[in-house]
């Protein structure tokens, strides 16, 4: 399939706009001067009815989705919610993904995520090395249904001509992440952890494991600008990976974090804490030789993402 330019009146129908990576997307949408963007919150369109999302595509007949709907979390979330981990995530995807086809969409974009690779697989991580060993234990829910995921759109492709393509992003972080330390992954924690640990002017602050995994992160505008452009210039049943192409110690972006936020205390690891994989950087040299790089680097995404915190903090605590 040879990939086509959208129109900027093209109908583009954005599942999980309120998210972290869709709001990205929504504004980056905007910012390119796209005109029809369609959004629902979880009270408009239920994406785990599935008459609903079929009765949404009759009505709305989208021309192009883009699939940033999902059940997401850390250690803790994953590990204590694995059926709801794997039943809603492929319930979202299977609905959309199906009913895309059904209603002749004319391109559909499925992001997943890196948690898709083995635990142990080969640094960095290439597209092929899915499913050639086995799963980190601690998100491992969550890693199945997105591989379903990429699996149903490479299955469309064969039997029904479908132009379904899935991008897989690195750790994300930007403006409207979730900071809820029950839920949230390592970079919001950390933010939110470091803060108020600043504010109760607290002579320590605990971390999880041992600081030494290796972790590579995206600002979410920069993974917006990615979707769009994969979205106009690609056109293969194989995924892609979506990622900064550089990586840092969870001991080091804590340092990181710790100096944007001003945190003068002491970090204590705590070691009991599971670390998760011991590292994992993903080969995103296929996307970049399609001419596509990052611009946003780790410490200005960090004080961008901390104002944003600052900014939510302050309108939660003004209602």
């Amino acid at each position: 399939m040879v990939p086509e330019r959208m129109n900027k009146a093209s109908k583009i129908f954005l599942a999980g706009h309120r998210g972290l990576v869709g709001s990205a997307i929504w504004r980056e949408f905007e910012r390119q001067g796209f005109n029809n963007l369609i959004g629902r919150t979880r009270k408009e369109l239920n994406l785990l009815d599935t008459v609903a999302v079929r009765d949404f595509y009759a009505q709305e007949k989208p021309e192009y989705v883009i699939d940033a709907a999902a059940k997401v979390g850390g250690i803790l979330a994953n590990n204590s919610q694995p059926a709801a981990f794997l039943y809603e995530n492929l319930q979202i995807q299977n609905n959309l993904i199906h009913g895309a086809c059904e209603f002749g969409v004319k391109k559909l974009l499925f992001l997943g995520s890196s948690c898709i690779y083995p635990k142990h697989a080969p640094q960095p991580m290439k597209e092929e090395y899915l499913l050639t060993g086995p799963l980190e234990p601690t998100n491992e829910w969550y890693a199945v249904a997105k591989i379903a995921g990429i699996k149903m759109c490479q299955a469309f492709r064969r039997q029904h001509g479908c132009d379904f393509i899935s991008a897989m992003p690195t750790n994300m972080y930007g403006p409207n992440d979730n900071y809820d330390l029950q839920t949230s992954h390592v970079l919001p924690a950390l933010i939110r952890k470091f803060h108020e640990a600043k504010i109760n002017q607290a002579p320590s602050m605990v971390c999880w494991g041992t600081g030494s995994p290796m972790r590579e992160f995206l600002y979410s505008d920069d993974c917006a600008r990615a979707c769009i452009y994969l979205l106009e210039h690609y056109s293969e049943e194989q995924f892609i990976n979506v990622g900064s192409n550089t990586e840092v110690s969870i001991r080091e972006l804590s340092e990181v974090v710790q100096h944007v936020v001003g945190y003068e205390g002491k970090i204590i690891w705590d070691t009991s804490k599971p670390d998760g994989s011991p590292r994992k950087l993903m080969d995103s040299s296929r996307l970049f030789a399609l001419g596509w790089k990052p611009t946003v680097d780790l410490a200005t995404g960090i004080k961008l993402a901390y104002e944003d915190f600052l900014k939510r903090s302050s309108s939660a605590a003004a209602r």
